[in-house]
C-alpha cells in the first residue's frame, strides 16, 4: 500500500463518516472526492462497501441500549414488536426496488452531474419542507404508525438517486408526514440499519471476487475513520437539531452542488469523464 492510497482511504473515510447521517448525500460526495483523488474503478466498490459498515456500526453503538432494550422485549413487549415492524415495513420498498433498479442506476446516474442536480434540487425540497408548518402526530420513535413507516420507507427510495440522500429523503419525509424532527432524524438513523447492512451484505456477495487480501490494510483505514468520524456526526446532528433546522444544509447542499455545475459549465474540471 503506497502513501497516497492510504491518504486517500484516509480522506473517503472521513467523508463516509461525515456526510452518512448528515442529509447532504455521502454517496454524492464519495463520488466527487473520489474523482478528485482517481481513487475510482472495481477497487472503489469493495471499499465503499467497507466504510458504509464502519458509518453504520457508529450508529449501532450510539443507540445500543434502545437496540438492546427492543431485542430483549420482543417476546414480551408490544411497543418492541411494533417498532421492529415499522422498521421492517420501511425497509422493504427499498429492497423491491434496489433489487430492480441498482445496476441501471449505478451505470447511468452515478456521476459528479447528477450528483450536483440532486444536490441542488433536495435543497430547494428542504428549504420548502423547513417552511411549511409541521402538524406533529409523533413525537418518538414508539408513536409512529405502520402507515408512517411505510410512507418514510418510500421516501427512502427517492434516495437511490446519487445526490439526494438517504438520511435527507427520510428526514424531511418524516417531517413531511407528521413526525417531529427528534423522531424522523432518530427512525433515519434506525432505518440505516437494515438498509445499509442489507445494502453492504447484497453488494458484497455480487462483487465478492473484488475483496482481497492485499487490500485489507486500505478497507482498515477507511473502516476505522469512517467509524469515528460518523459517531462525531451523530452526536453532533442530534445535539444541533434539538435547537435548530436542517435549513443550514438545505444551503450547503445548494451551494455545492451550484459549484460542482459551474465548474462544470465553464469547463475547469472535466466531470462528464468520470467514472464510478
Amino acid at each position: 500500500m503506497d502513501l497516497w492510497t492510504a491518504f486517500s482511504a484516509l480522506i473517503l473515510g472521513v467523508v463516509e463518516g461525515l456526510t452518512e447521517f448528515l442529509p447532504i448525500s455521502s454517496t454524492g460526495h464519495q463520488i466527487i472526492v473520489a474523482d478528485l483523488l482517481e481513487f475510482g474503478g472495481e477497487r472503489s466498490m469493495a471499499f465503499n462497501i467497507i466504510i458504509q459498515l464502519g458509518a453504520i456500526l457508529a450508529v449501532v453503538w450510539e443507540f445500543r441500549r434502545k437496540i438492546f432494550d427492543v431485542v430483549l422485549g420482543l417476546p414480551t413487549q408490544p411497543s418492541a414488536r411494533r417498532f421492529t415492524a415499522n422498521l421492517l415495513i420501511a425497509f422493504l420498498p427499498a429492497v423491491v426496488l434496489g433489487v430492480l433498479f441498482a445496476d441501471w442506476i449505478h451505470h447511468y446516474l452515478f456521476n459528479p452531474i447528477t450528483v450536483a442536480a440532486a444536490l441542488v434540487v433536495g435543497g430547494l425540497v428542504m428549504l420548502w419542507a423547513e417552511k411549511r408548518q409541521h402538524q406533529v402526530h409523533a413525537e418518538t420513535v414508539d408513536e409512529i404508525s405502520w402507515k408512517d413507516a411505510l410512507k418514510v420507507g418510500l421516501a427512502q427510495c427517492i434516495a437511490m438517486i446519487p445526490g439526494t440522500s438517504r438520511s435527507g429523503a427520510t428526514i424531511i419525509g418524516g417531517l413531511l408526514f407528521g413526525l417531529s424532527r427528534k423522531t424522523a432524524t432518530e427512525f433515519s438513523f434506525f432505518l440505516a440499519m437494515p438498509t445499509m447492512v442489507g445494502a453492504a451484505v447484497y453488494s458484497g456477495y455480487k462483487y465478492r471476487e473484488l475483496f482481497v487480501p492485499a487490500d485489507f490494510p486500505v478497507f482498515a483505514i477507511g473502516f476505522v475513520t469512517a467509524f469515528i468520524f460518523a459517531m462525531i456526526a451523530v452526536k453532533g446532528l442530534l445535539r444541533f437539531i434539538a435547537s435548530h433546522s436542517y435549513a443550514v444544509f438545505a444551503w450547503y447542499r445548494i451551494a455545492f452542488g451550484l459549484l460542482i455545475l459551474a465548474t462544470w459549465q465553464f469547463g475547469w474540471v472535466d466531470w462528464t469523464a468520470a467514472k464510478p
